[in-house]
Formats: C-alpha cells, sequence, structure tokens
C-alpha cells in the first residue's frame, strides 16, 4: 500500500544494514543490500569497493523505491503483502519475489507483477497470502547451495518479515 513504504524501508534497513563483503556471497559486495551490479547499473559505471562502502542511505533508498518497490507494485499490494514481497525481492531480486507472490495466488509465474497479479492478491486474505509467501521464501533458501553457509540469517530474516507482514495486515 501506497502508505506503507516509509515503515517498509524502515523495516528493510534493520535488515540490510551497512556494507558487507562476504566472500561466499556469489552477489559480492554489498551496502544496504545493494549489490555491485545493481550499484553500477544505477549509477552507470563500475565502482570499487571503497565506492560500495559509502554509498548514502539516501541513494540506498532511490534505489530500493524504483528498482523493487515500484518493480514489485508495492502500492498496488494489501498491506502486509507489500512487505513480505518488497523484502524479498531486496533479498532475492524483484522477478524471483514477483513469481513467490505469483505462486502464492495461483497465476501464472511470470516474474512481472501485472493487473492480473494483483487483482489475485485481492482476492484472497493477506495473512494466507504473507503465509504461503515465507514457505516458498524457505523453500528458496533451502534449494540454495548457499544454505548451509546462511540458514540462521536467511531463516531469522524470513521468519520476522513474516511476523511483520501478518502484524501490518491485521490492521486493514
Amino acid at each position: 500500500m501506497r502508505e506503507n513504504i516509509e515503515k517498509c524501508l524502515h523495516m528493510l534497513a534493520q535488515h540490510e544494514g551497512g556494507y558487507v563483503d562476504d566472500k561466499a556471497d556469489s552477489g559480492g559486495p554489498t551496502d544496504w543490500g545493494i549489490s555491485t551490479p545493481v550499484y553500477e547499473a544505477w549509477i552507470g559505471h563500475e565502482v570499487s569497493a571503497e565506492e560500495m562502502a559509502a554509498i548514502p542511505y539516501a541513494v540506498a533508498e532511490k534505489i530500493y523505491r524504483q528498482e523493487y518497490w515500484e518493480v514489485v507494485h508495492g502500492d498496488e499490494l494489501p498491506s502486509g503483502v507489500d512487505w513480505a514481497v518488497f523484502d524479498w525481492a531486496v533479498n532475492a531480486g524483484p522477478s524471483g519475489a514477483a513469481k513467490g507472490l505469483q505462486n502464492a495466488v495461483s497465476v501464472v509465474a511470470d516474474g512481472i507483477i501485472g493487473p492480473q497479479t494483483i487483482a489475485a492478491t485481492h482476492a484472497e486474505q493477506p495473512n494466507k497470502i504473507i503465509d504461503k509467501i515465507a514457505v516458498l521464501r524457505e523453500a528458496q533458501y533451502r534449494g540454495s547451495k548457499s544454505f548451509n553457509t546462511y540458514k540462521k540469517g536467511w531463516l531469522r530474516r524470513n521468519e520476522d518479515t513474516r511476523v511483520a507482514a501478518l502484524e501490518m495486515a491485521k490492521g486493514q
């Protein structure tokens, strides 16, 4: 929902923190959860590790809005569902999160949220969608070759997102 973006950005910043250069992460260095390729595409040139480590939060927020929230149509999703999809999009990519939502609402999973997906989300109870998303997200994590390395953090993040999303859905 349009009015949820600020709350979602705040919660996302708590999940993503700052700069990380984990050699085991195939995504490479990230800052605020934004990968090097995403940042380079955003600013139009290659960046050094130092530049990655110095992404201002205001820039990260603009990237979150344009490259994730808008791509998954956060303004058009029910309260709580918006957070569950947005957090997954930042964590694993908008297409994967879109496919997860589409699977949760039983529409063709093409990775692009459009009118059919949005209509399907409004035709089902948000709490049911949120729970389905959490199950699908966990399955995606468990299927990752990096699961053993990151399982504790990934599973905690998924559960924290599910709980917060369910709480948001109650208010609607």
